[in-house]
């Protein structure tokens, strides 16, 4: 099975862009105001991954502090994790479950290389069997880190709010509808949520909200 169309440069996002924005007004609207998408790429493996539970349920700047701390123990490799008593990990500002949540990463002992090369629908099967890895950050490994061109993360509160205001819809559209929507935006959905995401921010701004 193809994996699609892998995004690897800003004019990759530019093509994506500019598909969405022939296909739909309302996406042509949208990128009139927010001016050109971020290529958004990161890196792949396990330390992407385990930033991920790290950041969850916490600020951004928390997030920041705690992995900055297990950087500095040199506790972002899975080998690392499971030497590490529970106390290394407290002290660095995991809590219990988020301990739980890193050791299970560690043990799952996923090739990242190999996911790669793997359709999207097994890339989020593989990381969801995975506690505390989640559809959401499954999704956004594949967006990020592995370059996917065609995936939505359509849990995601910040593009069903973009989704409501951009459509003009009554109310904050379900994940499930919103998923329903996106079928229209293949194969560019990945670009469809960073023009979403842009939006979002553009038009909470210009209503005075922080």
């Amino acid at each position: 099975m193809s994996i699609g169309r892998i995004i690897q440069t800003p004019e990759c996002v530019a093509e994506g862009a500019t598909f969405l924005a022939q296909k739909d007004p309302h996406f042509a609207q949208a990128l009139a105001q927010t001016g050109p998408l971020p290529l958004r790429l990161k890196p792949d493996g396990f330390a992407q991954l385990l930033s991920a539970i790290v950041s969850q349920q916490v600020s951004v700047a928390s997030a920041n502090a705690i992995w900055g701390r297990l950087k500095a123990a040199k506790l972002t490799g899975p080998r690392k994790i499971m030497w590490a008593t529970d106390e290394d990990l407290r002290a660095v500002g995991l809590s219990r479950q988020k301990i739980r949540y890193a050791r299970a990463l560690a043990a799952a002992r996923i090739n990242y290389a190999d996911l790669r090369e793997a359709p999207t629908d097994q890339v989020i099967a593989t990381l969801t069997e995975v506690s505390g890895i989640g559809v959401w950050t499954a999704e956004i490994y594949a967006m990020f880190s592995l370059g996917r061109a065609d995936v939505f993360a359509s849990g995601d509160l910040a593009l069903q709010e973009s989704a409501r205001m951009l459509f003009g819809l009554a109310t904050r559209p379900t994940d499930r509808a919103l998923r329903d929507m996106a079928q229209d935006w293949a194969p560019w959905r990945s670009v469809a949520a960073r023009l979403l995401w842009a939006y979002y921010h553009v038009a909470k701004d210009r209503e005075g909200i922080r």
